[in-house]
């Protein structure tokens, strides 16, 4: 490891233990109990509505103060920043659903379903949100207080009487919801005879592992899934120290509901589990509260989020008695993105989270960008319009100019295809081929064409794809080389090209300039050999133009614009340079590359090129290895690429 890369790797210890430090004060939190009295007292009249909030309310408090707020008053929270990509707008809905369930608006009292195929970001979206709670409840605006020792969590709030809640509103400014649950009405009783000021009240602190403000169920077999995994049931060893199974004592709180209580529910693959558990978890959060054998209605307040694919959703919908059911969800769709830029990034995540090993493999600099175009024409519809072809809309939705094609074009693709991105490749996929293609090759070095190969094996020897669509998805692996790979290697190595002859390329700009110059005054050039005079070299004028697309009919006013420049850069004492006008460094730098493809073609040669030949090689490969991702293998392999395609040109 150099002293530079230790350097690095030093800097990023140092932020990270800052990162720490930070963390531990923005997140330092004061644990606290007493009785209800002091509660009242203490901690109620310095933020009775925080206290009084319900769980939309906690998670959409939780969600802004992971947010911050863009020139255009849009929330951007950095809780899914490192970790989901190219679903902006599913992630704007979810986050406009706790809004407006915050607000108290009708959407509060449905259950709120995210849709789509595996791999899309669902589950990850859930985690987050639920790391995003156990977080907040440790900072001081995400303080949560609870009767002590109840199994459901409940807001001590619930223990102030009905007959003095109107006071309690009129003094306070909140309104308290809810009911004592059996369990603590018991303890009330027989612990402390009535007397409603002595229960216990603490702080919360909210924790997935440790069951509390927390909940999640996975269905097993639905057929012998039982209820008692959500609501409880009776605890038989409890039942000869209580003498009765009705005694709230006596029940096992173990349910998912009750780790869930002022917090978040998830449910997993919800659509596999029996109708009567949708109705419970449906009732819950519609009406607040659950009924469970011998005792009254439990008030419960959480959010409820649950996850299904597609294929167990379209079995739903078949089922006409699920009408009702459907009417009281709110579904959000989770669709792959669309975005082969976003993809990559999600690839590059997986790929940081791998061994060790994988991490080490170098990969040049479009793998992961060819891989994910690929990935993203999977994803797309075929339309029979021209204008729509595959290739353009990849670009397009890749948030690239194309030509012919306005913004609101792409929106109009969108609304005419609203199920893209629901089937597809999964980005699992990609990344086990890459993983096939890291283990078998046994190198430290994978080229974008190693990996597009890995895919078509993958695809190939994969018993679960249809060979018609293996057929169309190998297409798709050659449309990603040809438009996509092709275009963009090419690229890297003009630029680096271009560096190596940099005083040619000025003195191909000077020579446009004087033939230009010459050409609009109407004169001639004296050849600088010969002295003889001639007239301006339209064919060379045209060559360069040609290379940026520049018409016949326009190529007159560029040529004036060309020209107002260079005498605007003269008058203010400059050199006219190729970085003093971008078009013309474009085409100059295509033009010279066309120029010297005999210097790329020695690349793979037999014939031993000479010096020279051998020095600007090297400096082009030391260009791609410095500025643009290669290694030393991959920059050899893409010069010997770029070398066979200019040779089938």
């Amino acid at each position: 490891m150099t002293n530079q890369a230790n350097l690095h790797q030093s800097d990023r210890k140092e932020s990270f233990l800052k990162s720490l430090v930070d963390f531990t004060k923005n997140h330092h939190a004061v644990y606290w109990s007493g009785g209800l009295s002091s509660f009242l007292e203490e901690i109620l009249p310095s933020d009775p509505q925080g206290v009084a909030r319900s769980s939309h309310q906690y998670m959409w408090d939780m969600i802004r103060w992971m947010s911050s707020e863009d020139e255009n008053g849009a929330f951007r929270c950095r809780l899914f920043d490192e970790e989901l990509f190219g679903i902006d707008e599913s992630i704007a809905r979810v986050v406009d659903y706790f809004k407006a369930a915050s607000a108290g608006s009708e959407v509060g009292r449905r259950l709120l379903l995210l849709l789509g195929p595996p791999s899309g970001g669902k589950s990850t979206l859930v985690i987050l949100l639920k790391r995003g709670l156990e977080e907040y409840s440790f900072t001081d605006a995400g303080a949560i207080y609870a009767v002590k020792g109840c199994p459901v969590h409940e807001s001590p709030l619930h223990l102030i009487p009905h007959s003095l809640r109107a006071s309690f509103r009129e003094t306070y400014g909140v309104e308290i919801k809810g009911e004592v649950c059996p369990h603590c009405r018991s303890r009330l009783e027989s612990e402390y005879s009535g007397d409603f000021m002595k229960m216990p009240v603490e702080r919360l602190f909210i924790s997935e592992a440790g069951r509390v403000g927390i909940g999640t169920y996975a269905p097993h077999d639905p057929t012998t899934a039982d209820l008692a995994d959500l609501v409880g049931s009776v605890d038989l060893s409890k039942v000869a120290e209580y003498g009765d199974e009705g005694d709230p004592r006596a029940w096992s709180w173990s349910g998912a509901v009750y780790a869930a209580s002022r917090g978040l529910l998830e449910m997993i693959e919800i659509l596999k589990v029996k109708r009567e558990f949708l109705y419970l978890l449906l009732t819950l959060t519609q009406e607040k509260n659950v009924k469970v054998s011998r005792f009254p209605l439990i008030y419960l307040d959480e959010t409820i989020l649950a996850h299904t694919n597609l294929a167990e959703f379209r079995r739903f919908l078949q089922e006409s008695e699920n009408e009702a059911l459907l009417d009281r969800m709110v579904i959000i769709q989770v669709p792959y993105t669309l975005n082969y830029k976003d993809e990559a990034r999600i690839y590059k995540k997986l790929i940081s989270s791998a061994a060790p090993a994988f991490r080490e493999v170098h990969l040049d600099p479009h793998t992961l960008h060819a891989a994910a175009v690929f990935a993203i024409l999977t994803r797309l519809h075929e339309s029979e319009e021209k204008e729509f072809e595959l290739s353009k809309k990849v670009r397009l939705y890749g948030n690239e100019e194309v030509e012919g094609y306005a913004h609101a074009d792409v929106e109009r693709m969108k609304q005419k295809t609203p199920d893209e991105g629901l089937a597809g490749i999964s980005p699992r996929f990609v990344i086990n081929a890459l993983s096939n293609a890291i283990i078998q090759s046994n190198v430290k070095s994978l080229t974008t064409m190693d990996v597009l190969l890995a895919i078509k094996d993958a695809i190939e020897n994969d018993a679960r794809i249809d060979p018609k669509k293996k057929r169309k998805w190998v297409d798709y692996l050659v449309l990603a080389r040809k438009d996509f790979y092709n275009r963009w290697v090419k690229e890297d190595v003009h630029k680096a090209l271009f560096v190596s002859f940099e005083q040619e390329a000025q003195d191909l700009l000077d020579k446009y300039l004087d033939e230009v110059e010459a050409m609009l005054d109407n004169r001639q050039i004296k050849d600088p050999i010969t002295n003889e005079e001639r007239k301006p070299d339209e064919r060379f004028l045209r060559a360069v133009e040609e290379k940026i697309h520049i018409s016949d009919s326009g190529k007159q006013s560029f040529r004036q614009e060309v020209v107002r420049k260079a005498m605007g850069a003269y008058k203010r004492g400059e050199k006219f340079t190729l970085d003093s006008h971008a078009q013309l460094h474009n085409a100059v730098q295509q033009y010279l590359f066309e120029q010297r493809r005999d210097v790329l073609r020695l690349v793979s040669s037999s014939t031993r090129p000479d010096e020279e030949v051998k020095q600007k090689i090297s400096v082009v490969e030391k260009r791609l290895v410095d500025e643009y991702g290669y290694d030393s293998h991959s920059a050899r392999e893409a010069l010997n690429y770029v070398t066979t395609l200019m040779a089938q040109e």
